[in-house]
């Protein structure tokens, strides 16, 4: 296939970089100088979309998403297929998808999970909303760059999976924290409290999978000084999309609404470039009552 991908920054890069390796040809389109091995590397968004068998974008919120759409949609060719990559709020997402269905082209929203890690291994998590027709369209190219591909319903219905899932993720993650926080200060080794947590009904990925203590569990972003796989600043925008969703359907969400307040601490004091499982330290610095309020 002749596919044109329209972002290619830490995510997009190594996820083009695949598809070029399973021998796609690939046309990349980014505003800053990047590229990605095996791709041609194009100077205008348009050349990313004329004579395109797909076009995949993933780009960094809804306005930017908007504004894209609005110049791609009307060079897309009827039935092409448009998959976007991107997370972002729910109503630019369903907006996106009506505006290209409406243009007879096959859309689907297929937000990701598993980090820059998994999108240059290859095995990302794409939650995807589309039509049955454009799903069974998209699956083998987003088989290519991932290796759980789930259709979550239509158009709109990936990205709210994925506010779900990282609003989840969010919570889990401070949990994991406060509890090696708390096990540092009642004199427990971190390794010991890893093997009880990691085998027992503390059990999570956050705890199995992203150790957010250095030299404890498989090698995560604690081990390089808590330089980003996921950005807490990235976190925090997911949280607040979340939010926003929430908010809009009038669902309670307490526990996602304090993640989000505490994840805005995290990057005022670090930035936002640290990684998300950046927390631990923060909370291990603080004492009982400064992040309770």
């Amino acid at each position: 296939m002749r596919t044109g991908f329209i972002g290619l920054g830490n995510m997009g890069a190594p996820m083009a970089g695949n598809l070029a390796a399973a021998g796609h040809e690939v046309f990349g389109f980014d505003p800053a100088d990047v590229s990605a091995e095996g791709i041609t590397r194009v100077g205008a968004v348009a050349d990313a979309v004329d004579g395109m068998d797909a076009v995949i974008t993933m780009l960094p919120d809804g306005g930017a998403l908007d504004a894209v759409y609005a110049e791609i949609v009307p060079r897309g060719k009827v039935g092409t297929l448009f998959v976007d990559c991107s997370t972002v709020d729910i109503d630019s997402a369903t907006a996106a998808h009506r505006g290209a269905t409406a243009a007879g082209l096959l859309a689907v929203d297929a937000p990701v999970s598993g980090g820059v890690r998994g999108a240059g291994a290859g095995t990302l998590t794409f939650m995807v909303g589309g039509t049955r027709e454009a799903f069974e369209r998209a699956e083998p190219l987003l088989k290519l760059m991932g290796e759980r591909i789930v259709h979550c319903g239509e158009g709109g219905a990936g990205q709210a999976a994925k506010l779900c899932n990282n609003m989840l993720l969010g919570i889990s993650m401070i949990g994991t924290c406060e509890a090696f926080a708390l096990g540092e200060k009642l004199g427990l080794e971190a390794d010991r409290l890893f093997e009880v947590l990691s085998t027992s009904s503390g059990s999570c990925w956050s705890v199995n999978t992203y150790c957010p203590v250095p030299g404890v569990g498989p090698r995560s972003p604690a081990d390089d000084g808590y330089a980003a796989g996921f950005a807490a600043a990235l976190m925090l925008k997911d949280l607040r999309l979340g939010q926003g969703a929430a908010e809009r359907v009038g669902a309670a969400t307490p526990m996602g609404l304090k993640a989000s307040a505490l994840y805005e601490r995290l990057v005022d004091r670090e930035g936002g470039d640290k990684d998300f499982s950046a927390m631990l330290p923060l909370l291990s610095a603080s004492a009982r009552g400064q992040l309770e309020d």
